[in-house]
């Protein structure tokens, strides 16, 4: 038997709101739009519950105000500072601004308009050149970020 990972699916009480969240600020791409369920090009995927679903049947709601606040959807980026200023002009319920986590990656956490817990962070590659470029050796890097050293090397190749 073989099970596969397919993607996660936030459901939403607002679609339109979502869509226009996940496409404008968070610049995602639609990868196929069926009306009730949008797929996004990242493997996220954002559905709007009808009545008759078997999920709202045995829940016995469409939809659950408080979100999911035990679940993260995390996003990366070589252009921290670039996607510090998009949000900057957004109305967006903050949990942390610019922060750097203690492995040396610097993260913004915030809410989607329906309270999922969205993380936009510098990638791998981006922090370990940060370090890089600050003098840190590639033993030092990876001590300071826990990236394995093999990785740490081919990065700053």
């Amino acid at each position: 038997m073989n099970i596969k990972f397919h993607s996660t699916v936030l459901i939403c009480n607002d679609l339109d709101k979502m869509k226009s969240f996940y496409q404008d600020i968070l610049l995602q791409e639609i990868d196929v739009d069926f009306g009730n369920c949008i797929v996004l090009r990242c493997g996220l995927s954002l559905w709007k519950l009808t009545e008759n679903n078997p999920l709202s049947k045995n829940l016995g709601r469409t939809f659950h105000q408080t979100g999911n606040k035990n679940l993260e959807i995390c996003f990366e980026t070589e252009h921290f500072n670039d996607v510090l200023q998009n949000l900057s002009h957004s109305d967006i319920q903050y949990i942390h601004k610019e922060t750097e986590e203690n492995w040396g990656q610097f993260t913004i956490r915030f809410y989607d308009p329906e309270n999922n817990i969205i993380e936009i962070g510098e990638s791998i590659p981006c922090f370990v050149k940060r370090f890089n470029k600050q003098g840190l050796t590639v033993e030092e890097i990876s001590e300071r970020t826990s990236v394995p050293l093999e990785m740490v090397k081919e990065i700053c190749k």
